[in-house]
């Protein structure tokens, strides 16, 4: 029912809005609609099914812009909810990893737009990006800098495995108003033609669908390179670098080093739901009846190790890498580990994504640990069969912000445990 209603919601008001494609955060309406405190991967899969993605980033931007994201108090109508809150994203601790990541981007952000600003051609822009670029270097960044100086080390967390909960001190010195806000979102539309507004594709026109769907159905990986044009990738890396939409960190003890960011909660931008539609439309045989479910990208430390073995509840995943080639100190790694087996149909999220130890010893060691193994290298994505295992590979990238490792990931329809064919839904 609450599919429906907010499905209904967004078809009011794109019509009144005579279908424009971007509603930037800023600029989220205000009506009196009573807005969920969070969309779900069946209100997702509900508009990309209608192909409604106007629909979908209206609800997207109006749902996170009454959130507690949002630094303008006075129109938070919803706590943070308890989900955001479990999953890492809460606003009551911290990890030093998240901390450095978080003080690595206000200091591009101070410096980048300050270097905008000096080439914006309309007045009120430039003065929002040096306003904005002052904020950034001026007030942000040193309540971080203070912030690293005083955290304990990390043996000192094994209590928490790693994270840091705030004192009061901490937010008396402003951190409640900066930490864990959306203060500053690129928004980017789709990529259109200047003369003739007409969409431009996102999508590199000379890839091989014929053969990436027949190795997909023969194999369940396939490796494609040079997903996207190169103003798509531009464009998408820039999202990545400038959005302070990463909010998620965990016990690095226990899950290692990066930070994420999801749909539900700020990684909306229009020229992502492009992509993912682009994709669907693109691979029409692998993709059938498998709409999009969830996307959420990832930046991670070179200092800590990567994401842990795991299956994802979806039938396609596609993982996409942004992060230049130069960055990364081993060419031969720094990529995904994708294995053969899947989940048996008889268990369940928690047993095959919390016990490893069983996952190793019931369901890989049987298979000789047999896995595809795949570099890292910009602009290729991984099409698997999301219900394989898969762990991120070792890595080891330059420091510095922009050399950080960046995963896109798109997930698409219901989870095929072992003994489920993917072509029964082909």
């Amino acid at each position: 029912m609450r599919r429906l209603q907010v499905y209904l919601m967004a078809i009011i008001l794109v019509n009144s809005l005579q279908h424009s494609a971007v509603v930037v955060y800023s600029q989220a309406e205000e009506t009196d609609i009573d807005f969920p405190p969070l969309i779900d991967s069946d209100d997702i899969s509900y508009f990309f099914e209608d192909g409604d993605l106007d629909g979908l980033h209206w609800a997207l931007t109006n749902i996170f812009y009454r959130g507690e994201r949002n630094p303008d108090e006075k129109v938070i109508k919803h706590k943070l909810p308890n989900q955001l809150i479990a999953r890492g994203g809460g606003s009551t601790y911290t990890t030093q990893y998240k901390l450095l990541h978080d003080l690595e981007q206000t200091e591009y952000l101070a410096k980048h737009l300050a270097e905008k600003s000096r080439t914006d051609m309309e007045e009120a822009v430039k003065k929002n990006n040096e306003e904005k670029a002052k904020f950034f270097g001026t007030t942000i960044a040193p309540i971080y800098h203070a912030l690293l100086e005083k955290l304990p080390p990390l043996h000192e967390l094994e209590r928490t495995g790693g994270l840091y909960p705030f004192e009061v001190a901490d937010y008396a010195a402003g951190l409640d108003s900066i930490y864990n806000k959306a203060l500053h979102q690129t928004n980017f539309d789709e990529l259109r033609d200047q003369s003739t507004g007409e969409l431009i594709p996102l999508l590199n026109p000379d890839l091989d669908v014929a053969s990436i769907e027949a190795s997909f159905r023969s194999e369940g990986v396939v490796v494609i390179d040079n997903v996207l044009t190169p103003k798509a990738l531009e464009r998408i890396r820039q999202l990545m670098l400038e959005s302070t939409v990463f909010f998620q960190t965990k016990m690095p003890l226990k899950f290692g080093g990066y930070v994420g960011a999801y749909i539900d909660d700020g990684l909306h931008d229009r020229i992502l739901l492009q992509l993912a539609f682009e994709l669907y439309e693109k691979l029409p045989t692998i993709m059938k009846g498998h709409f999009l479910k969830y996307l959420w990208a990832y930046k991670y430390d070179s200092e800590y190790t990567g994401i842990n073995l795991h299956a994802d509840q979806a039938a396609v995943n596609v993982n996409l890498w942004l992060t230049p080639d130069e960055a990364n100190l081993d060419p031969n790694s720094g990529g995904l580990v994708v294995f053969t087996a899947k989940p048996p149909a008889d268990w369940d999220f928690a047993r095959f994504n919390t016990d490893t130890e069983e996952v190793h010893d019931l369901l890989l060691k049987p298979t000789n640990y047999d896995n595809v193994t795949v570099p890292h290298r910009q602009n290729r994505a991984v099409l698997f069969d999301s219900a394989l295992f898969h762990q991120t590979d070792e890595y080891s990238f330059k420091k510095g912000y922009e050399n950080r490792r960046i995963n896109l990931t798109f997930l698409y329809g219901e989870m095929q445990k072992q003994g489920v064919s993917q072509s029964s839904e082909l």
